[in-house]
């Protein structure tokens, strides 16, 4: 039986992530994601714009090269609800005659990217469950933990072994608001045999583990904790989509005697998915994601007392019409200045715009006398020792890196080649469009 694994989108850059997996008459799609970063830059419109403008402006993958393929689409999986692969579903999925099938969170997510007439199949599938796609296809789905809740690796097994879909995760053992990262699957799927192995890059240069989301937490209780008595307002930033570290900083506002109030439109859509699933730390929170609620909020800490609140805003990555910078600017109800506290729990993402954007944002909290604590976060992905691990679990014949770009893929590679894979042989190097042949 052929089967052929296809590099669509994110195999020379962070962003984009689509693969297609063909395995005889039946094509297999992984994730359809968007770049944010050609989005900003040249002002699209998302909702609007068609297909061939954004894949020339580079914002989502050239999936053209899936028509080529002699087969039919048989499914598309997502692997968890960040853009980078869902947030090109909206323009994507339609073309294609095929079930959507995610996690229960990341469909509540996916859902708010697809056309609300969108009228094809979605399918949710819980961590731990298999359901065939074809006479010879099962799909299973393993819990991960990642910078977001929800996240799986599916795993597509055919009658010449699995192949795991390793974008993104990180092995934490104390994830704080979900269970633990499933390696005792991991291993199981490494004995019966794993033929290949799509895995992501990033951090691979990173020497050592990447720590668990609880000593983010401890990180964030501290940072808070000694801020708890500024005269001004405390100000957090973090990404929306990061469940178990909005949770922690409305937590630890608590701590410290202030209310928590959640400003952006993101924010808000993650906070409301969140409390749908129960997540600690969003049943009672006040959420604003509109222009008028947010400036209704505004006043209201203005007029009651800065010092009684702590707002978790959007904007960490320097976004000019997010809330952090507009506050920045004093650009509506409340100027950030003097005896105010900005925490950013996030990191710069390694992109020129975001870099010049964020840059921009320091600045200004710079001259408005702004207290800043920066980089109270951990990452989402694996380290080098997590990429070790999870290679010497699985074993898998082919080694596919993605998700990074081409310098990234290139110290995943050394990694791999210090374990005794060879480049050409069982590990494939791929740009965006290429066709990796498994042979038998």
């Amino acid at each position: 039986m052929d089967i052929e694994i296809v590099a669509v989108g994110g195999y020379e850059e962070v962003g984009r992530n689509m693969t297609a997996v063909r395995v005889g008459d039946d094509v297999v799609v992984f994730d359809m994601g968007l770049d944010v970063a050609p989005v900003v830059r040249e002002g699209i419109d998302v909702e609007h714009a068609g297909r061939r403008e954004l894949i020339d402006a580079g914002a989502i993958p050239d999936d053209s090269v899936v028509a080529d393929l002699d087969g039919e689409v048989c499914a598309i999986v997502f692997s968890h609800g960040h853009l980078d692969h869902v947030g090109a579903a909206g323009v994507l999925a339609e073309r294609y005659d095929a079930p959507l099938i995610a996690s229960p969170f990341t469909m509540e997510i996916l859902k708010g990217e697809l056309d609300p007439g969108y009228d094809g199949d979605l399918v949710t599938m819980a961590a731990g469950e298999v359901t065939p796609l074809g006479d010879d296809l099962d799909l299973e789905f393993v819990h991960v933990t990642h910078s977001t809740v929800g996240a799986v690796n599916p795993v597509l097994h055919t009658p010449r072994g699995a192949i795991v879909y390793g974008l993104d995760k990180r092995l934490d053992h104390d994830p704080v608001l979900e269970a633990p990262i499933d390696m005792v699957r991991f291993a199981e799927l490494g004995e019966a045999g794993v033929l290949a192995y799509v895995e992501d890059c990033t951090n691979a240069g990173r020497s050592g583990r990447t720590p668990g989301e609880a000593v983010a937490r401890a990180r964030v209780r501290d940072v808070l904790g000694s801020v708890a008595d500024a005269p001004g307002v405390i100000v957090a930033s973090t990404f929306a989509s990061h469940v178990a570290r909005v949770s922690s900083v409305v937590e630890a506002a608590r701590e410290i005697g202030r209310e928590a109030i959640l400003l952006g439109r993101s924010m808000a859509t993650y906070a409301r998915t969140a409390a749908h699933f129960d997540y600690p730390g969003f049943g009672d929170v006040e959420a604003h994601g509109t222009r008028v609620g947010i400036e209704r909020a505004l006043r209201r800490v203005r007029t009651e007392g800065r010092d009684s609140f702590l707002l978790l805003a959007t904007g960490h990555q320097g976004e000019p019409n997010a809330v952090l910078p507009r506050l920045a600017r004093g650009d509506g109800a409340l100027a950030l200045g003097a005896g105010d506290v900005v925490v950013f729990g996030a990191r710069v993402i390694p992109d020129p715009v975001n870099r010049r954007q964020r840059a921009t944002l320091d600045r200004r909290l710079a001259r408005r006398g702004v207290e800043v604590h920066e980089d109270v976060h951990v990452s989402g992905h694996l380290s080098a020792a997590g990429h070790r691990r999870m290679r010497r679990t699985l074993e898998p014949r082919t080694l596919i890196p993605a998700h990074q770009s081409v310098g990234g893929i290139e110290r995943y590679v050394a990694l791999a080649e210090a374990d005794g894979y060879e480049r050409g042989e069982d590990v494939h190097v791929a740009r965006n469009g290429t066709i990796i042949q498994l042979s038998s």
